[in-house]
């Protein structure tokens, strides 16, 4: 794991998207194509605003969608259909496909059509995140780390939805979705490079137990240690625990 610390938020998500394009576009010279996973949350917005300012042939990029709730509707404030589609779908109309989470539909059916596809396109670039409580996508603790379902349906843990009505996505806690359909923890580290990012000192803890733990179900990003390739990008905020 590459652990690189930034000033701050905005700083942060300059360095991770602009080298996330950069891996992007190195998989299009390689081979012609290349595929990629998509994060949402408040810790995506400044890596995200980058990327798409970055020169990539996104007519040759296919994406996948890393979570989303179940039952909520696309028009709701805190739907991740509805974040992608704003913040990355409408500034990159050329992208060769865009596959979203439809939380809305049968989770069986759905979770069955992404699996198919994801094993179809071998991820080149994953942008991820890391929770409160440690988890990876709406892997909460503790993480299946054995299974090799691409898509699992989980249920979420209190201090996963409390940071969601933290982040404000929410009015209550009662708002906030019991389950979710996410992507495994396996399947996320199948990508050939990760870059996750972790802004704001809420998220200090779980970065100190995400680097410097065992790895362990207990601390799901924790398993980032193993990766081949993964760029950690903090802001001094999320980095101030570490030793």
């Amino acid at each position: 794991m590459d652990i690189r610390i930034l000033k701050d938020p905005k700083e942060l998500g300059q360095a991770a998207g602009k080298e996330a394009a950069k891996l992007i576009n190195e998989a299009i010279n390689e081979k012609g194509f290349a595929n990629i996973i998509l994060a949402t949350g408040t810790s995506q917005f400044e890596t995200i605003n980058q990327l798409i300012k970055e020169q990539v042939d996104w007519s040759k990029v296919t994406m996948f969608h890393l979570d989303e709730y179940i039952n909520l509707p696309i028009s709701h404030p805190a739907s991740f259909r509805k974040y992608l589609k704003e913040r990355f779908l409408a500034h990159v109309p050329s992208l060769k496909a865009a596959y979203l989470i439809d939380g809305e539909s049968d989770s069986g059916e759905v979770r069955k059509e992404l699996n198919d596809l994801i094993r179809q396109h071998p991820i080149d670039v994953a942008l991820v995140g890391i929770g409160e409580n440690g988890h990876l996508a709406f892997n909460d603790p503790p993480a299946n780390f054995d299974t090799e379902e691409p898509y699992l349906e989980v249920i979420l843990d209190k201090q996963c939805r409390m940071q969601q009505l933290g982040e404000g996505w929410f009015n209550s806690i009662d708002e906030v979705p019991s389950k979710a359909i996410s992507m495994s923890v396996r399947q996320i580290c199948k990508s050939k490079h990760i870059i996750c990012s972790v802004p704001d000192a809420r998220k200090a803890q779980a970065v100190k137990d995400s680097v410097e733990q065992n790895v362990s179900n207990a601390y799901p990003a924790s398993i980032l240690q193993k990766h081949a390739s993964c760029s950690l990008y903090l802001d001094e905020a999320a980095a101030s625990l570490l030793k």
